[in-house]
């Protein structure tokens, strides 16, 4: 396989990525991937990132995101804010960010996403690992050679993704420094599919601190996140950029092994382990395992994992066309 070695920026609208269609995508339907990865970046394990891939749109989300760049501050602030403007895709990033915004409000202050996934977590994970295992489907069928060292890179990509979901919350700070870091690491393993930034969020301590401080408003901290959120953005969208130009199929077959290690606290039915950290429980383990019975919301959790593998295929049949 040979690698792309274009600059960074071209060679991107490439046969057979997965960005096919995403320019075609009109406002209401790029408000619809927007909630759809708003979504998922509630869900502890599932990656807005993956959500992006899925829907077709991730290079050009961080083709987007990229051109945010010292050029476009030097206009902005220069007293040419138009041309400033007109380096960046708002017509995808505008309707995506209300759809995104949209969906963590709606989760957080309408339905309880949280609450749910502790309550139905069967179904709810059922949904997503489907929604993702599809996806590991369709890249590989997409790949232009597959042979040892496109495994390797998947094996190397599905350990890496093993080892940190399966990474042990942790008790850590409340000081604002910490919140800005929190901000910067979740929206960075956020961009990258099979990582979820929420997931992250646990690890670190902060998931439920934050998801509170989104739902009551609490300026300060919902400041100091989205500025740590910011930054890590801007820095983490041009290493992956720059690694999807240069290395596309290298890069390519590490994320679907990233995903295919994420599956295995995605799986529905899982045993979970706590202890008591100070007036609290902590998850400290998780392991998936077959149902003990096929009751009826066993049965609703599989029929949801093969709802979201078929809606996969749909999704990417329909890209294609387009």
């Amino acid at each position: 396989m040979v690698e792309q070695t274009e600059p960074a920026g071209q060679g991107d609208e490439r046969p057979g990525t997965t960005n096919e269609g995403a320019n075609g995508d009109g406002p209401a339907r790029l408000l619809a991937k927007g909630f759809a990865m708003g979504s998922a970046d509630i869900i502890p394990g599932v990656s807005g990132g993956t959500m992006a891939l899925i829907l077709g749109i991730y290079e050009r989300l961080l083709r987007a995101i990229r051109s945010f760049d010292l050029a476009w501050a030097r206009d902005l602030f220069g007293g040419r804010p138009a041309v400033a403007l007109g380096r960046n895709d708002l017509r995808f990033l505008i309707p995506l960010g209300l759809g995104i915004v949209s969906a963590l409000a709606f989760f957080t202050r309408v339905v309880p996403l949280p609450q749910l996934i502790e309550t139905h977590p069967e179904m709810i994970y059922g949904l997503f690992f489907g929604l993702i295992l599809a996806s590991v489907w369709v890249l590989l069928r997409e790949a232009p050679a597959f042979g040892a060292r496109e495994a390797g890179w998947v094996l190397l990509g599905a350990v890496a993704g093993f080892v940190v979901v399966n990474l042990v919350p942790v008790e850590t700070p409340e000081a604002l420094w910490f919140i800005f870091l929190c901000g910067f690491v979740a929206i960075s393993a956020m961009l990258l599919p099979g990582i979820s930034g929420s997931f992250i969020l646990l690890i670190l301590g902060k998931y439920a601190y934050i998801i509170d401080a989104l739902g009551r408003l609490d300026l300060l901290i919902i400041g100091v996140f989205l500025a740590g959120m910011v930054c890590g953005v801007l820095a983490f969208s041009r290493a992956i950029t720059w690694l999807l130009a240069r290395f596309h199929d290298t890069t390519m077959m590490t994320i679907i092994g990233i995903l295919l290690g994420s599956l295995w606290v995605i799986w529905p039915f899982q045993q979970r382990s706590y202890a008591t950290v100070g007036d609290e429980e902590k998850l400290v383990a998780s392991n998936p395992v077959w149902p003990a019975a096929l009751d009826g919301e066993a049965l609703a959790a599989f029929g949801l994992l093969a709802a979201g593998f078929v809606l996969v295929l749909v999704l990417h049949r329909l890209g294609k066309r387009t």
